[in-house]
């Protein structure tokens, strides 16, 4: 008997799949969650910004602690005052050095110094309020870093619960498949025996055919969800995944949820506001003067690396920079302005997750809705098409009505599916917003 074009196209159709399939991996969602924690870009990047912000904090330790430096000179000279100031250094100063002829045109000399500086600040107001401000930035990026491993577990429950969808549409569409090619093989026996028309044949053969498109583009969509999921691990080998649990409707306390102050990105731009305001603070007090204590100790001789002659050197100096023209009070005007900006884009944040929230809510109990709806279709649906499939087998029934509830049953569920899919979502989503 001759096999049907359609079964051949559906034959090469899984042949296809299947050898694409051969790298297919089973992966549970804890193992994502594991090896996207480890090797995902984003996390890579904030965890760099976190080191970056970390590195300018440890710069402010300059406000405390001292700045010491080392040197080593030589010179060779003939000018009057560097040969004197030389030799009276290396404490090599004689009667005859005094002579105006030797003064006024002396021989070269050669002088090598070694200098040891030391420079602590003591009292630096504006450089204290920095360093707050670049404390309250280290911490907001802390923050900014946990956000963001938030973030990614969220995009991992969706780009997994993609995965679970794609998967129940090709089992529903496979479904529906089998159910066609029954159809069709019922329609081509009724055709021979004379109780259909070549057109209601037709129908049934196109009906084959676009659900065998359907099925091949939910295999493309495994295949869209298994490199999101590699992009999401950063895996460049981008395998073909299967969830190692099926699509199911979960469970979650959503009561009385609200927008917590201590959710790690809004306390982050509150710490980005108190950054500011440090800032602003600092700009301010430059205008007062700084105290800061000196010392140096120094070796001389005429020799390189030697040093039979010592001086030291220690001070305190009060500087204040009285006037620099307007720029620091365009400074200060701009640091105050930045900070005020910052408080502003807080609240804002603030108002717009919890709008976001409200939004959140109602998409939940609209899907809860969607849910249980679909649910009742596809119980409904499926009754209709067992009905419409046995009245056709005894011929009681049209090849449009039973074509009908064919492609309703398979759609329904396709839907019902989707709506799982929506519904998790809604939940998910609600817990990141509603996270401390």
């Amino acid at each position: 008997m001759k096999i049907s074009n359609y079964i051949i196209a559906t034959f090469l159709i899984l042949i296809s799949f299947v050898s694409k399939a051969q790298d297919v991996v089973p992966i549970s969602k804890p193992n994502v969650l594991e090896r996207v924690s480890k090797e995902n870009t984003s996390i890579k990047i904030s965890e760099q910004e976190y080191i970056q912000a970390r590195a300018d904090y440890r710069q402010t330790n300059a406000v405390f602690l001292p700045n010491i430096t080392a040197s080593h000179t030589g010179i060779a000279t003939t000018n009057p005052l560097m040969a004197f100031g030389s030799k009276l250094n290396q404490e090599i100063l004689t009667q005859n050095d005094f002579n105006p002829a030797l003064l006024n045109d002396p021989s070269q000399i050669e002088n090598f110094a070694t200098k040891l500086e030391v420079q602590q600040p003591l009292i630096n107001l504006d450089g204290i309020y920095q360093r707050k401000a670049a404390k309250s930035k280290m911490d907001a990026m802390a923050l900014k870093q946990e956000r963001t491993n938030d973030y990614l577990k969220l995009e991992v429950e969706k780009a997994y619960m993609q995965l679970q969808l794609a998967y129940k549409g090709v089992d529903v569409l496979e479904k529906a498949l089998r159910t066609a090619l029954e159809n069709k093989k019922l329609a081509d026996n009724s055709f021979k025996q004379g109780y259909l028309q070549r057109a209601d044949v037709l129908n049934v053969e196109v009906r084959v055919t676009e659900v065998q498109n359907q099925l091949q583009t939910a295999k493309s969509n495994v295949l869209n969800a298994s490199n999101f999921l590699s992009f999401l691990m950063n895996d460049d080998a981008y395998k073909v995944y299967t969830p190692t649990d099926s699509l199911f409707v979960s469970s979650f306390e959503v009561k009385d949820k609200t927008i917590s102050e201590n959710r790690s990105d809004i306390k982050a731009m509150q710490l980005a506001s108190n950054a500011y305001e440090s800032i602003s603070k600092s700009d301010k007090m430059a205008f007062l003067p700084r105290l800061n204590a000196f010392g140096s100790y120094e070796l001389y001789d005429d020799q390189i690396f030697q040093a039979n002659a010592t001086g030291y050197t220690f001070g305190a100096q009060l500087s204040w920079d009285i006037l620099q023209g307007s720029k620091r009070f365009g400074k200060a005007q701009k640091s105050k302005s930045e900070f005020e900006k910052s408080k502003l884009e807080y609240e804002h944040y603030v108002s717009q997750s919890n709008l976001e929230l409200n939004k959140a809510k109602r998409a939940l109990v609209d899907s809860e809705n969607r849910l249980n709806l679909n649910k009742l279709a596809v119980s409904q649906s499926k009754e209709s098409l067992r009905i419409r499939s046995n009245r056709f087998k005894e011929g009681l029934e049209k090849t449009s009505d039973l074509l009908l509830a064919e492609t309703q049953f398979a759609q329904k569920e396709l839907e019902y599916y989707q709506t799982i899919f929506e519904y998790n979502y809604a939940l998910a989503y609600l817990q990141f917003l509603t996270k401390e």
